[in-house]
């Protein structure tokens, strides 16, 4: 009867975790760097390692043209993503995401937002406001801070549907707004990104993984069309 019961735990622990991940598809294989690229380059940065299922940013390396940021090959409008990252002490990347791809653009941050990744202690933009770990990056701050000590992994959620946009960190949720609203405009207009092109208008775009130039490490990343 034991083994019976147990057996049947094991398939409803089963089922629900396959539930909870359903309509959920892998941007990062945990192997290699299919699906991803240098932005505005067809390939991907030497810099950029597949080790022990992480896509780590090894600056040993890096080289000269060795890093760049990470742009998935594909583009999304309304989703949920998923991901996991650490960074190592004073380290500094971010997800950034509705990232328009064109030469015109030199950079992912000159179209995409940002949830900060960071080693907020450790990183002088750590003493900015809206510049800590968890925050839209430079126009929302984080209701609280749930960040994990520098090394270990954090779990980040971004959610993005109708213009609603949600911010989750460690399974807190840190920041909400709403974009392409006139409120949106308005916390544009407050920021660095006020007289950016087309800063923050993208309704669909690519999500990149930031080279700032320091250790970053991610891994689990998967997303859902929504």
């Amino acid at each position: 009867m034991k083994k019976i019961i147990l057996s049947a735990c094991i398939l409803l622990a089963v089922t629900q975790i396959s539930n909870a991940q359903k309509g959920f598809k892998p941007l990062f294989d945990g192997k290699t760097t299919t699906g991803w690229h240098t932005y505005n380059k067809t390939a991907v940065g030497s810099a950029w390692q597949v080790q022990d299922g992480a896509l780590h940013l090894d600056l040993a390396t890096k080289g000269k043209d060795g890093g760049g940021d990470l742009v998935t090959d594909k583009e999304y409008g309304d989703f949920h993503l998923k991901y996991d990252w650490k960074v190592a002490p004073k380290a500094n990347s971010g997800l950034i995401f509705y990232v328009h791809e064109e030469p015109k653009y030199h950079a992912t941050y000159s179209t995409g937002l940002e949830m900060q990744v960071i080693d907020n202690d450790g990183h002088p933009d750590g003493k900015i406001t809206k510049h800590r770990a968890g925050d839209l990056y430079d126009l929302v701050k984080s209701t609280s801070e749930p960040v994990k000590p520098v090394g270990e992994w954090n779990k980040a959620e971004i959610i993005s549907k109708k213009g609603k946009l949600t911010l989750i960190l460690n399974g807190v949720k840190v920041v909400e707004t709403t974009l392409w609203d006139e409120n949106w405009k308005t916390l544009i207009a407050g920021s660095k990104f006020k007289n950016w092109e087309n800063w923050g208008t993208f309704k669909k775009g690519k999500i990149a993984l930031q080279d700032h130039g320091d250790e970053v490490w991610y891994k689990n990343i998967s997303i859902k069309e929504l």
